[in-house]
């Protein structure tokens, strides 16, 4: 351990007493702060819900668990009239207390989980066909819905949203990024920011996303600074005479091998970290919890082409390694090309940052500029006339336009990266096999990123759509029951957000409801369980 002195700790011990005297409502003896040296078979206190992650995924989820509730407005008439009659079925109850999957059915959007796109029509119907009709929701704090729970984050609340590049807009409108119950326009205007378009700097999300939790009152659910080093499943392990011992972290493979013979039932989840302190030392901490939600994003690992030279220092993976290049001047005067690779929206702002900052490019993309699936077909020329720019330059300036280079920008696609030499050259291959060296001054890689799920057993493979593949946001996201958000292959573990496909703040909304509806309903069992005198003890599913 790294943190110096007992006082540090102390005080983070305290910050959780507090915490969970607050939430719980009852004489706390023993914090689930441990050192590394306690056993986790000790009586130690278990959390309902532990939410990793501190962006708008678990922001959205802290302030539904914290009793948030949303009802039909009373004024409010959809404009799908289907939906609307099932609203009115039902106006006396929450949309959290009421069948998600009778709602959503037949309803269709830009999201493949279900309730997704309900909760995304209920905030913002019709937005898709252009319509600006305001949310059919209202919201009510009931107190007695609050179910307890604690969201980990490494910086302040907003997530990856505080260290995006600060110079470009935002995909999403403005009104799309924002959180339920806190308008993102009358929030803009309180703080007299001059919002002159409907699309946003991330700077301006990062600020409201902060104040949503300061003004929501969910403060005391966060803890900034927090970095996760493991989550494990514990189980009970029962002998012939039914005495109960606890094994931590046992396998799979274990489970399989030892089912014949000795009982075996989990138990809630181990998550272990540390918090950094203002000194930066490391205080670390062991939580118990019922449920785990992964809210963690998809920008912990930018993606890499996985090529030789890749690890060169002048081989950037980030627009804020690239921005920090251009603000010190290193690429002042250079006579070389930035080389560009990849053909998303964070690629299209490199070289826009690159072009208005005067700096040549050659942008290298795999796929043809007439495919389908490139993300500019999906926008609209007249929101997005940067990104169209971009795609025009594509399309037109290609290297086998002109066999004479254009000066500012030449494109390269149906182009694949083989190499970086150490002498600042890249060696490209077209679609036919044909290679090309070219000379750079830098080299910045934008294809896309990949959650770190490191914490997690087999790093999260096992979790996923495909088994024993790294999760990913197009091709692999977390396998999940389409309404309620728990993993279908690890029970009691919730995912949300960019992890199970949603990457617009839009629909992220959605798993938050799907997963506190199914949280409701089972501490509703349980309590009922308690009261009956068939439940309760250590908190133990």
């Amino acid at each position: 351990r790294t943190y110096s002195g007992t006082e540090t700790e102390g005080q983070l011990l305290n910050s959780f007493v507090q915490y969970f005297g607050d939430s719980l409502g009852r004489k706390i003896k023993r914090m689930p702060l441990i050192e590394e040296t306690v056993l986790p078979g000790d009586s130690l206190l278990t959390l309902p819900v532990v939410i990793i992650g501190n962006g708008p995924s678990g922001i959205c989820l802290s302030y539904l668990l914290s009793g948030y509730r949303p009802y039909l407005s009373p004024e409010a008439i959809h404009p799908n009239p289907i939906l609307h009659t099932k609203l009115e079925e039902a106006r006396h109850l929450s949309i959290v207390d009421q069948d998600l999957e009778y709602l959503s059915e037949g309803l269709e959007g830009r999201s493949s989980n279900p309730v997704a796109v309900l909760f995304d029509t209920l905030l913002h119907p019709d937005a898709d066909f252009g319509y600006d009709y305001p949310p059919v929701l209202h919201w009510k704090l009931e107190q007695h819905n609050y179910i307890p729970h604690i969201v980990l984050g490494k910086g302040p609340p907003g997530g990856a949203w505080h260290s995006m590049e600060g110079s470009m807009l935002t995909i999403s409108f403005g009104d799309w990024m924002e959180l339920p119950g806190l308008s993102f326009k009358e929030w803009a205007a309180s703080k007299r920011r001059n919002i002159k378009s409907d699309r946003v700097m991330p700077e301006e999300i990062a600020c409201y996303y902060k104040h949503y939790v300061k003004v929501m009152g969910l403060q005391k659910n966060f803890r900034d600074n927090v970095y996760i080093t493991s989550v494990s499943r514990l189980y009970r392990e029962k002998d012939d005479e039914g005495r109960s011992h606890q094994n931590e972290d046992i396998s799979t493979q274990q489970l399989e091998v030892e089912d014949g013979q000795k009982s075996l039932t989990k138990r809630n989840w181990e998550v272990r970290g540390y918090q950094r302190a203002t000194d930066g030392s490391h205080v670390p901490f062991c939580l118990f919890a019922e449920n785990v939600a992964l809210a963690t994003g998809t920008f912990d690992s930018p993606g890499r082409l996985q090529v030789e030279g890749e690890d060169f220092p002048f081989v950037l993976h980030s627009m804020s390694d690239f921005g920090a290049a251009i603000s010190k001047g290193k690429l002042r005067g250079k006579a070389d090309p930035v080389l560009i690779v990849g053909a998303g929206l964070t690629a299209a702002d490199a070289v826009l940052c690159a072009y208005n900052n005067n700096i040549p490019v050659v942008h290298v993309f795999r796929r043809r500029v007439t495919d389908t699936s490139l993300i500019f077909k999906q926008l609209p020329k007249k929101l997005y006339p940067e990104y169209h720019k971009v795609y025009h330059m594509m399309c037109t300036q290609s290297h086998s336009v002109d066999s004479n280079q254009h000066s500012a920008y030449t494109s390269f696609p149906e182009h694949n990266v083989l190499s970086f030499k150490p002498e600042m050259k890249c060696v490209l291959q077209s679609a036919s096999g044909l290679k090309k060296i070219l000379k750079f001054s830098v080299a910045l890689v934008l294809i896309g990123s990949h959650p770190n799920l490191f914490f997690l057993k087999d790093q999260g493979h096992s979790i996923g759509h495909h088994s024993n593949q790294p999760i990913t946001c197009k091709g692999n996201p977390i396998e999940i029951d389409p309404y309620t958000y728990e993993c279908t292959k690890e029970a009691n573990l919730f995912a949300l957000g960019p992890l199970v496909g949603d990457n617009f703040v839009r629909f992220l909304k959605g798993g938050a409801l799907g997963i506190a509806r199914c949280l409701a309903i089972r501490q509703k069992k349980k309590h009922e369980l308690i009261e009956n005198g068939d439940g309760g003890g250590d908190g133990v599913p």
